[in-house]
């Protein structure tokens, strides 16, 4: 096999919010793995420098940038830093966010709130710091990527899970329309809806009987794995300029919605 074939990434920057557990850590160890110089931010510093001692253990290149992704200046300085120390980002895996479910009686006014500062608020500064340095590397290599993490909840109804699914109805909507501005530039906008996968968003799960569906179906089905996903990015990635997949659903094959 050729080491184009191998690394497939290679001179590209990715930027992967959300890294110190579940998707964004897998899809930056696969990415790093693939060629790509990688930074990471969440807010969890000792998490993202184990990351980062992984990554470059196996010979990747890997910058930590703990920051929370809610406070928009915070993410500007992050963005700089990228550019400053690794080069241009011409890959932002956008995946930070929660999942905290609750009956509307109980009327968890701190859980909507939280919910829709990470899941949009802190998606939107991400993609305001970091689409200048997308557009920019898409100018002068051809092709430049904005994943973006939704869920199936974007499309289908689970109850008690309204405001989340909610928020990531507005990821998937904000991306499709998102593209128009940006396909033209040479940036390709994709999002991602993945099923049920086995990370630690579930963990911070409160509600009784949101906390037991999912205690059930981990137990009962094959769920995904970060892995997987990881692999969707990185596939994505990879691609001919030419070729863009607006929105991809990957669920567990006997996941029913």
């Amino acid at each position: 096999m050729s080491t184009v074939n191998q690394m497939p990434l290679a001179g590209r920057v990715a930027v992967v919010t959300g890294a110190s557990s579940g998707l964004g850590e897998a899809a930056a160890e696969l990415l790093a793995e693939r060629g790509a110089k990688v930074a990471v931010t969440a807010r969890r510093a000792d998490r993202l420098a184990a990351l980062v001692e992984r990554i470059e253990q196996r010979g990747g290149t890997a910058l930590a940038l703990p920051v929370d992704v809610t406070d928009a200046d915070a993410v500007t300085a992050a963005a700089a830093r990228v550019e400053a120390e690794l080069g241009t980002a011409d890959l932002l895996f956008n995946n930070a966010g929660v999942m905290l479910p609750a009956k509307i009686e109980d009327v968890r006014a701190d859980l909507w709130r939280r919910q829709v500062d990470l899941n949009i608020g802190g998606f939107l500064n991400a993609v305001a710091a970091f689409v200048p340095q997308l557009r920019k590397a898409a100018a002068e290599r051809g092709v430049a990527d904005l994943v973006n993490t939704s869920s199936i909840g974007a499309q289908n109804l689970f109850p008690t899970f309204e405001v989340y699914c909610g928020t990531k109805a507005f990821v998937t909507h904000y991306s499709r329309n998102l593209r128009i501005e940006l396909g033209a530039q040479g940036v390709r906008v994709a999002v991602i809806e993945p099923g049920i996968v086995r990370t630690e968003l579930a963990d911070h799960v409160t509600e009784p009987d949101a906390s037991a569906w999912i205690t059930e179906a981990r137990a009962t089905m094959d769920v995904l794995e970060p892995a997987d996903v990881a692999e969707a990015v990185a596939y994505l990635a990879a691609l001919p300029a030419r070729v863009n997949f607006e929105r991809l659903t990957i669920m567990p094959t006997a996941q029913p919605n």
